[in-house]
């Protein structure tokens, strides 16, 4: 249970942005693919399922929904476990849970049995595995960690190609049953990857009792910390974000879910309209580690939440362009412009987050962000069917989606820079006014030690003045270093 200690951050442990973290970048990179894609997969085996318990397929969506409800719901249920017991015994948990949820979904004899076993177990396995493996993450990179995020976010268009064509071999093969059965052992990879979560241990200190004494009354003094901080809430940044994201989540993942049948609407056949999400995943796997790259550049960075409102109003326009499509061509050339805009959002949205909250808040900040995502989930994509059987039209499916996604990259842009910039303004006029009076302090009392004491007051005097100006340059260098730590001043 060492993991404790690295989840509160100890003093002196550096990001190793390399070494041990490639190895947790894996874990986080298949621990991905199977939060995202597994919801998808499953899928696949509906038709099975509902001629074996003679349900519609209204009825069996809910595997999927269950799923992504559980993913993002148990968010803060997530955060206080992690700060609780650390990262790798709660993934560890999370694999069991996973993969136990398949196998007794196997043996089900009613949807209501698959709902609470493949829905609620197996969701609930994938979730303490996703958001641990994030915290992680941001333990590990500091300077590379906009590309970490990008291949990790990777993972889910990766698994999503491999998952899909093997789920229907399986079903092929041995039926759903057997399918469920060796999906669920495919899942305990998931407690391989949380073995690879190794806590970051603080830099060794010579042996002196009085030291470590010390040490000992200090960490006792400091207070418990919270297992879920609501304090994120009083940081303007982080409101926004998760205003934004929530606005976001609406609509984003819309055209996914919409656009094979879209094209089966325009009379293509079966094979070729699933090709389309074949060609979204392709240029979707490029997009996330490339955007990660250009994140990551020495200009991109400290401006990162203005390049993720870029991808959002890219993919929000890709959609209202999408939505004009008539033919197969129009449809393709969505899909690769939709794969580079949905893995630029990808990449970029816990970068952004981290960036925001630090490392400290993290844990707390990004269960919250999960539990207020998934009541857009679980809106998003039934209210889009709702309105494609009122109106028979998938154009304002995508139109619907468009706006809710270009309307969330306003909220975090012009969040940002009108509430958030002005804030950053502030504190560096009052510390230069603070500087300015300390230099003249010195130079006054350098001119009165010059009147009473002669050439001996003279040099007291400039000894003064460049005392002060040492001090607020220290100030100054104090406040930056704030202001790095700080989201509302860092963005």
């Amino acid at each position: 249970m060492g993991g404790v200690v690295v989840d509160d951050g100890p003093a002196g442990v550096k990001a190793p942005d390399g070494g041990w973290g490639w190895a947790v970048l894996v874990g986080c990179f298949v621990i991905t693919g199977f939060s995202y894609a597994f919801p998808k997969a499953v899928s696949v085996f509906f038709k099975e399922l509902i001629r074996e318990f003679d349900v519609g397929y209204s009825d069996t969506a809910w595997i999927s929904s269950i799923l992504l409800a559980m993913l993002y719901g148990t968010g803060p249920l997530c955060s206080v476990l992690v700060n609780k017991f650390g990262c790798r015994p709660v993934m560890m948990v999370g694999g069991l849970f996973a993969s136990l949820g398949m196998v007794l979904g196997s043996f089900a004899t009613s949807i209501i049995q698959i709902y609470l076993c493949t829905g609620v177990i197996t969701g609930l396995g994938l979730a303490l595995n996703f958001q641990p493996s994030l915290i992680m993450l941001n333990r590990y990179f500091s300077e590379k960690r906009p590309l970490a995020n990008g291949l990790a976010a990777a993972g889910s268009p990766v698994a999503l190609c491999c998952l899909s064509p093997l789920g229907q071999v399986l079903q092929h093969q041995y039926g759903w049953r057997g399918g469920f059965l060796i999906l669920g052992g495919l899942l305990l990879n998931c407690c391989a990857c949380g073995a690879l979560m190794r806590p970051l241990l603080p830099p060794k200190k010579p042996d002196d009792l009085e030291e470590t004494v010390d040490r000992v009354v200090e960490e006792e003094k400091k207070p418990k910390k919270k297992l879920l901080d609501f304090s994120v809430f009083k940081d303007r940044g982080f409101v926004i974000y998760a205003v934004a994201a929530s606005v976001m989540v609406l609509g984003l993942f819309v055209p996914p879910v919409f656009v094979v049948s879209y094209a089966k609407k325009l009379q293509y056949e079966d094979t070729k309209s699933a090709l389309l999400l074949t060609i979204l995943g392709a240029v979707d796997i490029f997009a996330r580690p490339t955007c990660g790259l250009i994140a990551g550049m020495k200009w991109v960075r400290p401006r990162c939440v203005y390049l993720f409102s870029f991808a959002m109003i890219f993919n929000g326009c890709t959609d209202l362009i999408g939505s004009q499509a008539t033919d197969y061509t129009g449809l393709v050339v969505f899909c690769i412009f939709f794969g580079i805009s949905y893995g630029m959002v990808g990449a970029l949205q816990f970068e952004v987050l981290m960036a925001i909250v630090g490392t400290q808040n993290f844990s707390s900040a990004i269960g919250l962000v999960l539990l207020m995502e998934a009541i857009a989930v679980l809106v998003g994509p039934p209210g889009a069917g709702r309105l494609l059987d009122a109106t028979h039209n998938y154009m304002y499916v995508f139109l619907l989606a468009g706006c809710e996604v270009t309307l969330s990259a306003f909220i975090l842009a012009l969040g940002n820079f009108l509430c958030l910039r002005k804030k950053r303004e502030e504190p560096d006029a009052t510390m230069e006014m603070a500087a300015t009076a300390a230099e003249r302090e010195g130079l006054n009392r350098g001119g009165a030690a010059d009147e009473d004491e002669g050439p001996k007051g003279m040099e007291n005097g400039k000894a003064a003045a460049v005392e002060a100006r040492e001090v607020a340059k220290i100030v100054n260098g104090t406040t930056e270093e704030i202001g790095e730590g700080n989201p509302e001043t860092s963005l």
